[in-house]
């Protein structure tokens, strides 16, 4: 089954959710899959599970409450963001596979550039040396799947210490710029979509 990829620069963040949730709920059977690759501008997001004691500080960066998995995060230039609008249904896939293979597409990736990731059964996302690197959160509707997978390139970490990042006290974050790899996000991109195209055309 072919995935078609969407290249969308920088996006307002409501805007793109809303063009997931739109292309979800009008996809039929026969509507191709696509991964979106995004940078939004500053936000927090909370998940439908959030709980508002892990926003600690306010800010001018908005809070958006968003229909994903998952507690608050952080999103901002220099962060990769790989959404997957994914039927589930038709490739006869879990959501515990697809959040395994993002997870390991993230891995991979990171392991081209030398960086030795794990992930976490117990708290979903790819972490180096107990910092937390990369995020995922899904919303499943109709079968299918949008949102995705977010990781941190090269951006201002210092918003992370205004929360909890994904309701975890004291969780550390980190990107690959800390690491001393320095590439476009654009670039990044690149190996976490070839990993999670050749782990769905797997399961063909």
């Amino acid at each position: 089954m072919s995935i078609k990829i969407r290249n969308l620069g920088v996006q307002d963040y409501q805007h793109c959710w809303q063009e997931m949730q739109d292309y979800t709920l009008a996809r039929d059977e026969h509507s191709s899959d696509e991964i979106w690759i995004v940078e939004h501008p500053p936000v927090f997001t909370q998940g439908l599970n959030g709980k508002p004691e892990h926003l600690l500080q306010v800010s001018a960066i908005p809070v958006v409450n968003t229909d994903r998995g998952g507690q608050i995060t952080y999103h901002a230039p220099g962060q990769l963001l790989v959404y997957t609008l994914i039927d589930i249904k038709r490739r006869q896939l879990g959501v515990r596979q697809l959040v395994t293979i993002v997870e390991q597409a993230m891995i991979e990736a990171l392991a081209q550039y030398g960086l030795q990731a794990v992930a976490k059964a117990e708290a979903p996302g790819v972490y180096i040396q107990g910092k937390k690197i990369g995020s995922v959160g899904l919303r499943i509707k109709k079968g299918c799947s949008y949102h995705g997978l977010s990781l941190n390139n090269h951006m201002d970490l210092l918003p992370f210490n205004y929360i909890n990042p994904c309701g975890y006290q004291g969780l550390q974050v980190t990107q690959l710029a800390d690491f001393g790899v320095h590439i476009k996000t654009n670039e990044l991109a690149i190996p976490v979509v070839n990993s999670i195209i050749s782990a769905l055309d797997r399961l063909d």
